[in-house]
């Protein structure tokens, strides 16, 4: 059961359309704060930021302490990475406190440069190779690195049993699915059609991953596709949501809705899956939470303030919703970690 004390300046109102959200409450304040992920008990959430005021360049893991951050718009979650680097998708391990997340810190201890301006103004993701995976203490002190190659070793979530690590790697020479033991051992690809593979998460019990998939089909398509992970480069504006077995077979496409399909998670019920989309969208930029059935039907809007709603995750007890949003930001490009109570 997760504790919750809330103080006005922490309270966020939900829109009039978001009925399946309620006591909306802001637990992060200024810069970008985006894959929050709740611990096994519920109470705390693993979380990247980028705020400047807290000393970075760049993206940092953090945990939070759920109900302080509700009561204290103030409280700064401490740091679990080296601070060194740039870091991505942290996840909770099996002990409750324990933290999974990618690094390029062993690389350099600065922030990787961004990508040169594009003259066509393409949104790209980079898929650096200097990425490794790595497990931290509460104190932050590095337990283990699970990974240890050059190329891109990221995207990492636990399965609920606590036995299975999945992650996405270019170890194959293209971003495909892998699992992996909690220590890093008996690795197994699970996805192998041409394209970016990432984001998965487990079903709740364990034996289902969805995920976010591109799939170039065309020989440009394919081409521009290879180009751009040849420089470390991912193009994340033509995805959707898939799901398959724990071991690769099944493969499932649920959504056919075109554009940005991603940030999938599923529902407590397991009949379900939460997403981010802009498919919606009149200018690209439009991202909200959806819902939809395994089978691909009874597609839902979930969200319907701001133009940024993406990262949900559904507490282990499946009566919370946490998420990243633009709301409540006055006027700036903030992104901030929020969570509210779940109406189904």
């Amino acid at each position: 059961m997760v504790l919750l004390l809330i103080s006005t300046a922490a309270i966020a109102t939900a829109q009039p359309k978001e009925h399946h959200l309620a006591n909306v409450r802001q637990l992060t304040f200024g810069g970008d704060n985006a894959e929050a992920y709740f611990s096994p008990d519920g109470t705390k959430l693993s979380f990247q930021s980028n705020n400047k005021s807290w000393g970075h360049s760049c993206d940092q893991i953090h945990m939070m302490d759920i109900a302080r951050a509700a009561g204290d718009s103030s409280y700064r979650a401490p740091r679990i990475s080296t601070g060194k680097g740039r870091t991505t998708c942290s996840y909770f391990m099996p002990n409750n406190s324990d933290i999974l997340y990618a690094s390029t810190h062993e690389a350099d201890a600065a922030c990787p440069a961004l990508p040169a301006p594009r003259t066509d103004r393409k949104y790209l993701w980079q898929v650096l190779p200097s990425y490794d995976i790595y497990v931290a203490d509460a104190r932050g002190i590095v337990k283990l690195k699970l990974t240890d190659r050059n190329g891109y070793d990221a995207e990492a979530t636990l399965s609920p049993k606590g036995d299975l690590i999945v992650f996405t790697s270019d170890r194959s020479g293209d971003l495909e699915l892998w699992t992996m033991t909690i220590d890093g051992t008996d690795l197994h690809q699970i996805t192998n059609e041409l394209g970016y593979d990432g984001g998965a998460f487990f079903s709740p019990d364990g034996t289902k991953l969805v995920y976010r998939a591109s799939r170039p089909r065309t020989e440009e398509a394919q081409r521009d596709y290879k180009e751009l992970l040849a420089q470390g480069l991912v193009a994340p504006t033509d995805m959707e949501i898939f799901t398959c077995n724990v071991d690769g077979s099944n493969v499932q496409q649920i959504t056919k809705l075109g554009k940005a399909n991603w940030a999938p998670f599923y529902h407590p019920s397991s009949r379900k899956i939460i997403f981010s989309s802009n498919h919606a969208s009149q200018r690209g930029y439009d991202f909200q939470l959806y819902m939809i059935n395994l089978d691909g039907t009874g597609l839902e809007q979930i969200s319907s303030e701001s133009i940024f709603n993406a990262f949900p995750m559904f507490s282990p007890d499946g009566k919370h919703l946490v998420w990243s949003s633009n709301r409540n930001n006055n006027g700036t490009r903030d992104t901030n970690v929020f969570m509210a109570d779940w109406v189904d």
